[in-house]
């Protein structure tokens, strides 16, 4: 009878344990992390993420959250609240690590700090450091699921500085750097962190990497894994590419899951632990329809204060600033308007480039004389476009200008609203050669220059025209990207309005400033001259005026020559 006992307990042991992973995942066995990255305020998404993992926390005894960064900027509501709503909303839902991506740093330092304070689950970045003092966020968090425990890396992308609004929140006052994100020594600041968190016990490691796949910032997830050992998992973002599982090879020779869920809550994504077996997929937002209710409810309470926030004033205007002349016609997408002055002012100002260009047909609504607020700003620019920069030669840039006004006088949604530029235009002229007379600021003389076709220039407009090349602008595909800061074109026209302003737009703005001139034939001279901001009349006005001293000068002289000769 003992023998037939023991026998007994034998067998069914081996059954046990050569049960199948799917049997084992019915009995709670497994792990599941949810994961997210470049959501950049898509807030209905929250709701789904939840509801998704209480769901199957009915399956599963270990359901995480983590997001590989890029959550606080991307969306009028994170603009508005400089990233709060987005926290209550991630603290709400629950999260086992947070990575931070570049533009968590878009509001500066002291709002991140605070941002953070804020977070209930602390974020982790290994490479962002303060020289001479070592990190200022803990490089990696080491989380337990019953007895696995894992660690999560957080790397964001050593292109930061040049990829956040606020560049200078880095540097000392004389431009010397006083924190860096160790883009010359990345490898082996990561590759100490993956070393210390297996030496502290960690089953598995994973990257929360807001590297990307791309070569925009000279690195990427890919070349890291290649100079590492020790990732098991690299859930990356930044590049917003959507790979639901891929293999990448680390220096070892070893494989490494590699995955990203796009942007905006496209996807959430499913990371497996059976064991030793890692499995990853993604499960599209559209096919998912489950909400929290009490994220719901969070969120309708964060538009209700929104709403309140967007109609306070954030700055004032004399007059109006208009899409349509008085009769009702559209002009924005025809000719200049004080309105396209002051939004390709604030693209080229706020983010720091040579030349703005503005589509006409972005702009959807004017501003009324008055108070303006937030909510008025949206109305104008409602797309939640972005702020981009792109190097280009003067040869493209007239090719913008004549692609922009081919149709004239037909409406055109990319007639173009600049800064920094001032041209005119043929109208005899056939399409794509009507444009003459190009001159661009010379920001250090203060002085218009002519367009140099070879020289290289860099212009600001919206992601629509210089990423997706909308309204046909394909001159500008396969630009050299120089920032593509994700700062919502809105909140480029808040700062204008508010910072550089100071809150009341000046009369510089009360018309438009005839940065284009439409001339019937070629003029040898142009027109006028334009600081960018104020429109001097040199001919029209100045010419007719030195004209008349000089009639008047040699009408004095014969008539005092007439005179002495009736002496």
């Amino acid at each position: 009878m003992k023998k037939r006992l023991l026998f007994s307990i034998v067998i069914v042991s081996l059954l046990i344990f050569s049960l199948p992973v799917s049997v084992l995942a019915e009995q709670g066995g497994d792990i599941v992390i949810l994961y997210e990255n470049d959501v950049h305020c898509e807030i209905e998404g929250y709701s789904a993420l939840s509801a998704m993992r209480n769901e199957l926390k009915q399956e599963y005894n270990h359901v995480g959250i983590v997001t590989s960064g890029d959550f606080l900027q991307g969306g009028s509501l994170g603009s508005i609240s400089r990233g709060e709503y987005v926290v209550r909303l991630m603290n709400l839902v629950g999260y086992d690590a947070i990575a931070l991506g570049n533009h968590e740093f878009d509001y500066g330092l002291d709002r991140l700090y605070e941002l953070a304070d804020m977070l209930d689950t602390k974020p982790v970045c290994a490479n962002f450091k303060k020289i001479g003092a070592g990190e200022i966020f803990e490089p990696y968090s080491i989380v337990s699921y019953g007895e696995v425990k894992i660690a999560y890396i957080g790397i964001t992308t050593p292109g930061t500085p040049d990829k956040t609004s606020f560049p200078m929140q880095f540097m000392d006052e004389n431009k010397n750097p006083l924190y860096t994100f160790c883009k010359t020594d990345l490898a082996r600041v990561v590759q100490e962190n993956i070393d210390k968190a297996r030496a502290e016990g960690a089953d598995f490691v994973v990257a929360l990497s807001h590297l990307g796949d791309g070569k925009e910032d000279g690195y990427n997830a890919i070349d890291l894994v290649r100079e590492t050992v020790g990732f098991d998992v690299v859930l990356d973002a930044h590049s917003h590419s959507v790979i639901e599982s891929d293999t990448l090879i680390d220096k070892g020779g070893n494989e490494v899951l590699y995955t990203s869920t796009g942007t905006k809550f496209a996807n959430i994504g499913k990371l497996t632990i059976s064991g030793d077996r890692i499995t990853t997929e993604l499960i599209p937002l559209e096919n998912y329809s489950t909400t929290d209710p009490v994220v719901d409810g969070c969120i309708d309470q964060i538009m209700t204060e929104y709403a309140e926030v967007g109609n306070k004033k954030i700055a004032a205007c004399a007059f109006d600033l208009i899409t349509h002349d008085s009769e009702g016609n559209r002009i924005v997408r025809v000719g200049e308007s004080n309105l396209g002055n002051l939004i390709s002012d604030a693209f080229r100002h706020v983010l720091g480039a040579d030349i703005a260009y503005f589509n006409g047909g972005g702009i959807r609504s004017h501003i009324e004389s008055g108070d303006i607020t937030f909510h008025d700003l949206l109305n104008v620019l409602p797309f939640n476009n972005t702020g981009v920069v792109v190097e280009v030669s003067g040869k493209t840039v007239l090719e913008m200008l004549e692609a922009s006004v081919s149709k004239w006088p037909e409406e055109n949604a990319n007639f173009p609203h600049v800064s920094g530029l001032s041209f005119s235009v043929n109208t005899l002229g056939e399409a794509n050669s009507r444009v003459y007379n190009v001159e661009v600021l010379n920001s250090e003389s203060g002085k218009y220059e002519p367009l140099a076709l070879d020289k290289t220039y860099t212009v600001a407009s919206n992601n629509f025209i210089l990423l997706e090349n909308g309204d046909g602008m394909t001159m500008f595909a396969g630009a050299e990207v120089v920032s593509d800061t994700g700062i919502l074109d809105v909140e480029v026209l808040e700062r204008y309005v508010v910072h550089h302003l100071g809150g009341v737009i000046d009369d510089r703005y009360a018309q438009a400033n005839r940065r284009i001139t439409f001339t019937e034939g070629i003029q040898t001279d142009p027109p006028y001259v334009t600081d960018g901001d104020h429109t001097i009349w040199i001919l029209a006005v100045g010419g007719v005026v030195a004209l008349a001293l000089i009639a008047l000068t040699v009408s004095s002289f014969v008539l005092s020559q007439k005179a002495k000769g009736k002496k």
